[in-house]
């Protein structure tokens, strides 16, 4: 018996998409409950939603429409609220998906395996491909680094650990894993990578599936993808700070699968991969060619980035000519990533600021309902950034002044690394939607 959650809200766009590809995974129908989860705000959207919910319930399948009286705990706790359900103590696995989210109909029957063989096996992930890749420069530039986030981190760590953060949508968990763990919790916005860790220590091993893609949306404007890597940054760092005692203390997994976590998981991938970049493109060589006593050796100006990049552009082949704007995009981001890494290990004002990300349904086959009220244009001091702005006008002149005085050649990285900050800053990247 196999439970399918879809948590929403006000998803206006792509509600039909999600429900529909989860009513129509190859599954006997009396073995297969889909759960809606709407938090939806919006009382026409709601509406659409349930009448969506009972249109395929008279076709056959088992579809619940749930909705709460708040949004406490968002996405963890509307999850957490779904699995009380009494029905859902008949089911063996429940299946994640967003409301972006659109399996294939064979999904469960390339997943559902691996837990039914192994019994140690508490997760099943699923790869993420895109329908909206080439809309524009920025959603290229996210294939490319969540490409490598599947094919090293999450491989790598299945292969080597049996363990990866859960990416929160398009996963398959064993109820007994995820309750034994603690269930949802909401003290981060990471809820997904809390759960992860909370039943890796328990000693559940995880499985990524790479042959098996679900179809998703990346976020195709700057302020929508803003909030969204700050709620996975912050996110993360604030998990490091609240379980990072817990793991080192713990005594049910052995000290190279803690120090895997610690070190590599935690530190390495959410704390050095976001400080470095900054650290060093955007911090020290600017201010090295300002102070002629400060000398940056060519490794860590030349060697070593290239050698990053190499390993990047090894994977994504068929996008190697964007590598120039992948590498300053992802440095402006560092930036952004940065402050939000410290607001999480610092628990400061933010640390639980929870934006859903926005779905537009772009690349779909299914035109989006028309909007009941038309929305007002997006004004051009609506998308500016004033601390990407001044950090621009900074590495101008650092530029300028290295260009004047300077005899070595950093002006020409530092002049295209003030224009990615200042075009960041005013906005002029990926689509304009009406509320960004």
């Amino acid at each position: 018996m196999v439970l399918v959650q879809i948590p929403m809200y006000n998803e206006r766009e792509v509600y039909r998409l999600s429900i529909g590809a989860a009513c129509g995974l190859s599954w006997p129908s009396d073995r297969l409950i889909v759960q809606v989860l709407d938090d939806s705000t919006d009382p026409t959207v709601k509406g659409l939603v349930e009448l969506e919910c009972k249109c395929w319930g008279n076709k056959g399948k088992i579809v619940k429409y749930e909705v709460r009286n708040n949004r406490k705990g968002y996405k963890a706790g509307a999850l957490k609220e779904g699995m009380l359900r009494d029905y859902v103590q008949q089911c063996d696995y429940v299946a994640i998906f967003d409301a972006d989210f659109q399996p294939e109909p064979d999904f469960l029957l390339r997943t559902i395996p691996y837990l039914v063989r192994n019994p140690q096996i508490g997760l099943v992930q699923a790869h993420w491909e895109f329908v909206n890749t080439n809309e524009c420069l920025m959603t290229r530039i996210q294939k490319m680094t969540l490409h490598y986030h599947f094919k090293v981190e999450q491989e790598g760590g299945s292969s080597t650990f049996a363990f990866f953060g859960f990416n929160g949508t398009a996963g398959v968990w064993r109820i007994s894993a995820l309750e034994e763990a603690g269930g949802w919790k909401d003290r981060t916005t990471v809820e997904d990578m809390d759960l992860a860790v909370r039943a890796g220590l328990k000693g559940w091993k995880f499985v990524y599936v790479s042959d098996v893609k679900v179809k998703s949306e990346l976020p195709s404007n700057l302020k929508t993808y803003r909030y969204q890597q700050h709620r996975w940054t912050c996110g993360a760092a604030n998990l490091f700070r609240k379980v990072g005692a817990e793991i080192l203390l713990t005594k049910e997994v052995p000290f190279w699968w803690k120090f895997y976590l610690l070190y590599s998981f935690f530190f390495v991938r959410k704390v050095v991969a976001h400080v470095v970049p900054f650290m060093l493109y955007c911090v020290v060589i600017p201010f090295s060619v300002l102070i002629p006593e400060v000398t940056v050796p060519v490794w860590g100006v030349v060697y070593v980035p290239t050698t990053i990049t190499l390993l990047h552009a090894i994977r994504n082949t068929s996008s190697i000519h964007f590598i120039p704007f992948w590498i300053l995009f992802e440095n402006v981001m560092s930036f952004h990533r940065t402050k939000a890494l410290f607001i999480g290990l610092l628990e400061l004002g933010g640390v639980n600021e929870w934006v859903v990300t926005e779905k537009l349904g772009n690349g779909s086959n299914t035109k989006p309902v028309p909007q009941i009220l038309e929305r007002p244009p997006c004004r051009f001091w609506d998308r500016w950034t004033m601390s990407e702005i001044l950090f621009s006008i900074f590495l101008f002149f650092c530029a300028t002044y290295n260009l004047v005085y300077g005899d070595d050649y950093y002006f020409i990285y530092i002049y295209l690394q003030a224009i990615a900050y200042l075009v960041v800053g005013t906005g002029f990247c990926g689509t304009q939607s009406a509320n960004s």
